[in-house]
């Protein structure tokens, strides 16, 4: 009775974190460059012992690498990023990578994230425009141009694919392993005048929510008849003569 009741109380924390995770998710459909959040559970199933647990196990929640749909912004200061690299910006304590290339020049001229965040090139120097300084064209190899004159280069990099990746705000990562630069931009490079969107495909969210809704119903359920077995047996077994 009590492992049943132990095992129930187990999933319904694992879902608990699960609707929160999907929820989440849902909740940044339209966040540019958002990575999700999926629950893997080899880390937890590596570890497993050779007699068996009566419990659930919640899993461990990892940032997703899905890429999301790139569509046409209009704006020479948004850049996608066509590939598997990361733009980085220079965060508060450290650098912080992103796929969100919604960019915009500050009065001084630095270019900044939409959040204004400095944007680094690839030695980790900022990068300044001039406010004044007419059309910006920026390749694919991230080299901005400005009135017929290279004056900087966004940074491309690669994060190891073993890496665990830790959030910062909506579309940012700080990765547990150092990020390299890209040199090679015939397979990864930025793409002016479009924007990456969120990596939250909100149909395949909403039925996972829903699908999580009914198991945690259901594992209520099996909670709420045990504790009914449970009651019925303590009142047999106290009745007289039993």
């Amino acid at each position: 009775m009590q492992s049943a009741l132990y095992v129930g109380l187990s999933a319904q924390v694992a879902l608990e974190k699960r609707l929160q995770t999907i929820a989440n998710n849902v909740a940044n459909v339209n966040t540019s460059a958002f990575r999700t959040d999926v629950v893997k559970f080899e880390t937890v199933l590596s570890k497993a012992g050779a007699n068996p647990v009566a419990f659930s196990s919640p899993g461990d929640n990892i940032i997703s690498r899905e890429v999301g749909s790139i569509t046409e912004s209009g704006n020479p200061l948004d850049v996608a990023v066509v590939g598997q690299g990361w733009i980085a910006f220079a965060g508060p304590n450290g650098t912080v990578y992103t796929r969100d290339g919604r960019l915009q020049i500050a009065p001084n001229g630095d270019l900044q994230t939409v959040s204004g965040f400095p944007v680094i090139d690839s030695g980790g120097a900022q990068i300044t425009l001039d406010p004044n300084g007419g059309p910006v064209a920026i390749a694919r190899s991230g080299a901005i141009t400005q009135d017929n004159n290279e004056i900087g280069s966004i940074g491309l990099f690669n994060i190891p694919a073993d890496a665990n990746l830790e959030r910062y705000g909506n579309s940012g990562v700080t990765p547990d392993r150092p990020a390299t630069a890209i040199a090679d931009f015939s397979r990864d490079g930025f793409k002016q005048g479009y924007v990456e969107g969120s990596g939250a495909n909100p149909m395949m969210e909403l039925t996972k929510l829903i699908a999580a809704s009914r198991a945690f119903d259901g594992t209520n359920s099996m909670i709420e008849g045990t504790e009914s077995s449970l009651q019925n047996a303590i009142r047999t077994l106290g009745e007289p003569g039993k």
